[in-house]
């Protein structure tokens, strides 16, 4: 069938995220070398990403589908076909069921629109509970006799649609905030949720303790929950708060594993949350990667004593401070590789790289890399050490344990190709000196080690708002933890609506991604400047995990931000993400004693940074006074860009 295509022919091919982008046809061969990939196509307006594809990985008129295609093709329309429903037997104050996080509750109609709200134009009232909890519905989330199909068409099923929770939830863990997101008013920081909830079991008779242990190689994590009794009405709320506050520490130290103690439902209703199957699998499919340990299983387990949970352990990692001698750094992050080359403390010389973390070939992550760093090291005289940051983790022995930095290399490639790239780069560029980058070390770690050599002080958050949200933090002694500390996959915001990131595939909702990284900024663009089309989020192009669209709509927001005109809408953004950043850092202060804050990362940059910043400290006045002390720190424009890089440089420690 490739006969039918023509060099020049425009059509739909698919690119490595298994979405269909607009591209042209460059090459077809007949070669037989390329008959499974005949046909090399260049997508329009990426230049540099053109590939030799199969068949079926393009979209043309001049490509007929085979029988089975077709019929196979029908078959997925029919499924998704979507149910009409007639909504005119309900009436104010009828009573029926409406569903919530699976399960069906007890509920009566407040009201059916007539003119809005197409797909969910009932309002519903949940049985015993505030009118704050009240919900728009549709049809597919009632049970009721006064409710009929408008056709008989198979019923919708959107995998992506985030499910309601349950109403004793919401009625505790949807807070508004004192300061409220000029953008984003329905932002429910999850602090403040937790806060009410707490409050509110305190003052129940009966109440119990769930409690959990999240062991790791090197330490283990512990945590005990007040929850309401088993009969109590508002139990749900309990067994679905403590699955977000699961997930939050799975994320903040890693886990092999998850040990439960407490009531028997509730710890049955979790060990099936966080199965293969349930709504935490992706934290169960990919702890054993984050771990360095992919054959292992990740199991959840149950104990019968409170005794038979292992200690809270921690392992502390010393890292060096002092850059002395000749030393050459990287910094991988996930829209470009940052080099520096620094002598006795001085910067001799740094760079910024732009790169492709979507490629799935490791060779030309290797090469770009390798590339940066030979560039770099010519202003050395020569190379003592290396030292160097990535997203995920890196393992005591320097390995690529899991990065999502290299997300599309096959797991199987990745092993044999990735895991001990960093070794290889080091060898490659100066054979037998130290190489650190260090246990657990990421590029928010590093932020919190650059913030400590600046400030010279300890109890440090360091978050880098880059491509995503970086954190890391050191110690009193100026000291990691030994933690993961990928904060970019914790939850932040309750709203059942916030969006969904493409890291976790819709798997959860208000994830710190969506929020404190570039991201956050991003995907608000269009409401306070002139972006093209495909940069209004949720555009297709902005729901991948490409970053190069967010790395040019982050530009856009900057340029907009310097035009006096414009500056006055667009600060409304900075203030939004200020206000995201506020709530996050008191939700952190649970777990990290913070003195100060070092930000770093592109979108601190400029006028809008510092009204970020602003606002993030307007909120820990007016909401959290207790840590209203915390002091914040910045650095000029080139430090925020590659700090982490020279932060970086000091890691290895060599006589």
């Amino acid at each position: 069938m490739a006969d039918q295509l023509e060099v020049g022919m425009k059509l739909h091919a698919k690119f490595t995220d298994d979405e269909f982008y607009p591209a042209t046809v460059v090459t077809i061969s007949d070669s037989a070398k390329r008959k499974k990939a005949p046909v090399k196509v260049a997508y329009v307006g990426h230049e540099g990403f053109d590939a030799w594809l199969p068949l079926d990985s393009l979209r043309s008129k001049k490509i007929p589908k085979a029988k089975g295609e077709k019929t196979a093709a029908k078959a997925k329309a029919k499924a998704k076909a979507k149910v009409e429903y007639d909504y005119s037997g309900l009436e104010k104050g009828m009573k029926l069921q409406a569903e919530a996080d699976g399960e069906y509750y007890a509920a009566e109609v407040v009201t059916v629109s007539k003119s809005s709200k197409k797909d969910t134009p009932v309002k519903i009232h949940w049985t015993g509970y505030t009118k704050d909890s009240d919900e728009w519905v549709g049809g597919d989330r009632i049970r009721s006799k006064a409710l009929k199909k408008a056709a008989p068409k198979a019923k919708a099923t959107d995998e992506s649609r985030p499910r309601g929770m349950p109403p004793a939830a919401r009625k505790y863990l949807l807070v508004k905030p004192k300061v409220v997101a000029p953008l984003d008013p329905k932002f429910s920081p999850l602090v403040l949720g937790k806060k009410k909830y707490l409050e509110a079991v305190k003052e129940v008779e009966g109440a119990e303790s769930l409690e959990w242990a999240l062991p790791r190689a090197d330490g283990c994590a512990r945590y005990k929950l007040p929850v309401f009794p088993q009969k109590h009405k508002d139990v749900r709320a309990s067994t679905y708060l403590a699955g977000v506050l699961i997930q939050e520490m799975i994320w903040q130290r890693s886990a092999s594993s998850l040990i439960l103690f407490g009531p028997e439902k509730m710890t049955k209703a979790l060990k099936s949350m966080f199965s293969e199957e349930g709504a935490y699998a992706f934290e169960v499919k990919s702890m054993p990667n984050v771990c360095g340990t992919p054959d292992k299983a990740f199991e959840v387990t149950i104990v019968e004593k409170v005794e038979d949970l292992p200690e809270a352990k921690d392992t502390p990692q010393v890292c060096g401070k002092d850059a002395n001698g000749c030393r050459l750094a990287f910094d991988l992050g996930k829209s470009d590789i940052k080099t520096v080359a620094v002598k006795d403390n001085e910067v001799l010389d740094s760079k910024e790289t732009e790169w492709d973390v979507t490629n799935p070939d490791p060779d030309y992550h290797f090469d770009a890399i390798l590339k940066a760093m030979k560039e770099t090291a010519a202003k050395l005289p020569k190379i003592d050490c290396i030292g160097g940051s990535a997203t995920g983790t890196i393992s005591a022995d320097n390995e690529a344990t899991w990065c999502d930095i290299f997300p599309n290399v096959p797991p199987d490639v990745y092993k044999v190709k990735v895991v001990d790239i960093f070794k290889r780069l080091a060898q490659e560029m100066a054979p037998g000196v130290p190489l650190k980058g260090g246990r657990r070390i990421n590029d928010g770690e590093v932020t919190a080690l650059a913030a400590v050599q600046k400030i010279k002080a300890g109890n440090v958050m360091g978050i880098s708002m880059g491509s995503s949200e970086g954190g890391g933090y050191a110690n009193a002694d100026g000291n990691l933890m030994g933690w993961i500390n990928e904060l970019c996959y914790i939850r932040l915001d309750m709203n059942p609506r916030a969006p969904t990131d493409p890291w976790s595939k819709g798997a959860h909702t208000g994830l710190s991604h969506m929020y404190l990284g570039q991201r956050g900024a991003t995907k608000l663009a269009h409401k306070v400047c002139e972006v093209p089309a495909n940069y209004k989020y949720p555009h297709p192009d902005m729901c991948t995990i490409k970053h190069e669209d967010h790395a040019q709509c982050l530009k856009l927001i900057q340029k907009a931000m310097a035009d006096p005109e414009k500056e006055k809408e667009v600060t409304k953004l900075y203030e939004t993400v200020g206000v995201y950043l506020g709530y996050a850092l008191a939700q952190y202060c649970e777990f990290y004693k913070i003195d100060h804050v070092m930000i770093l990362g592109r979108v601190s940059k400029g006028k809008g940074g510092d009204v970020m910043l602003d606002t993030a400290k307007k909120v820990l006045t007016e909401e959290f006074p207790e840590f209203a002390g915390m002091q914040f720190h910045t650095a000029d424009d080139h430090f925020k860009a590659v700090g982490q890089c020279i932060a970086a440089a000091a890691l290895p420690s060599f006589k």
